[in-house]
């Protein structure tokens, strides 16, 4: 299918010489986390309004993560909770960059959205988010309950390298013998140690995440090449990944990350684990997040919603 003729626009116009604008590699990481936040004022909606709080999640060195709570279900009793990691490249984003997205679903479902600001690289390098993310799992096994989350009706969620997370950190229960959530729902994550595929090749440059971006991004985060066969970044290095929670596995077909993802639904199924795969035709990587461009953002809002609600019953 051809490219979103409104995204086709969109991309015209931001890949234009005459923008001016620096590639987000040439940038410093303040000034692409700054482009990368200003960008998500001008190009997604705001999400429905409900109630929130704001935590801190304790980590192993001492540190705190700031975490924002969503409230689609009442504060009385324990509800369904989805645990969110957002994307950005382990560079960029954060909870505002995601607030949108992260509303729609607690208030579609509905459910609990607790969403994680994990720190980022270059500061913080390789495995800190994982880290970062399994103590926030860790804090929710024990405390959720004490703040209306449920954690034996949990989902474990993201998007691109927040997908990685989430699905290394099933991975990792696994490997601890703990609870599997019961879905993994994944939106185009980051699953391979080089991005080298037929789909990095075919769309390298001129659709929203290019090479030249990846490298920089994995470039601040990895402590050296050697961190890219470790699965906690790359996923489909695990030696197997049989006995994971289900997975709802969002893919768009512009996106360079298309193939290590559908390699990744084979790997898992070959493994027994349950993969209900939806590839968005005409879509680029992270539209959901760009409620202003596309429609297609608030039917991928809705799919998902539908899938949780299944999974909770």
């Amino acid at each position: 299918m051809p490219l979103h003729p409104d995204l086709e626009a969109f991309l015209e116009l931001a890949n234009a010489p005459s923008s001016g604008r620096p590639k987000m590699h040439q940038m410093t990481a303040e000034q692409a986390r700054a482009a990368y936040d200003r960008s998500t004022l001008a190009l997604d909606q705001p999400g429905n309004e409900l109630p929130i709080e704001m935590l801190e999640l304790p980590t192993r060195d001492g540190s705190e993560l700031p975490a924002r709570l969503y409230r689609g279900c009442a504060a009385d009793s324990p509800a369904p909770t989805l645990l969110f990691f957002h994307g950005g490249g382990y560079v960029l984003g954060g909870l505002d960059s995601h607030d949108s997205l992260c509303r729609d679903l607690a208030h579609g479902t509905p459910c609990n959205v607790i969403a994680v600001d994990y720190r980022l690289a270059p500061e913080h390098r390789f495995p800190t988010a994982f880290f970062d993310a399994q103590d926030a799992l860790a804090w929710l096994r024990v405390h959720g309950p004490e703040h209306g989350l449920d954690a034996r009706k949990l989902t474990i969620g993201g998007d691109s390298v927040g997908g990685t997370l989430a699905t290394a950190l099933c991975i990792a229960e696994r490997n601890a013998q703990r609870p599997q959530p019961i879905l993994q729902m994944l939106l185009y994550p980051c699953t391979a140690a080089r991005q080298d595929s037929a789909s990095h090749e075919r769309l390298a440059s001129g659709y929203l995440l290019e090479r030249e971006t990846l490298d920089w991004m994995f470039g601040q985060y990895l402590r050296s090449d050697t961190d890219r066969r470790d699965w906690r970044f790359a996923p489909l290095e695990a030696e197997d990944l049989d006995r994971l929670a289900p997975v709802h596995l969002v893919l768009a077909e512009y996106d360079p990350l298309m193939d290590e993802g559908k390699l990744y639904a084979e790997r898992l199924e070959a493994a027994g684990v349950g993969v209900s795969l939806h590839i968005y035709n005409g879509m680029v990587h992270d539209f959901a997040r760009l409620g202003c461009i596309t429609e297609e953002a608030d039917t991928l809002r809705h799919d998902l919603c539908q899938a949780l609600a299944q999974a909770f019953r």
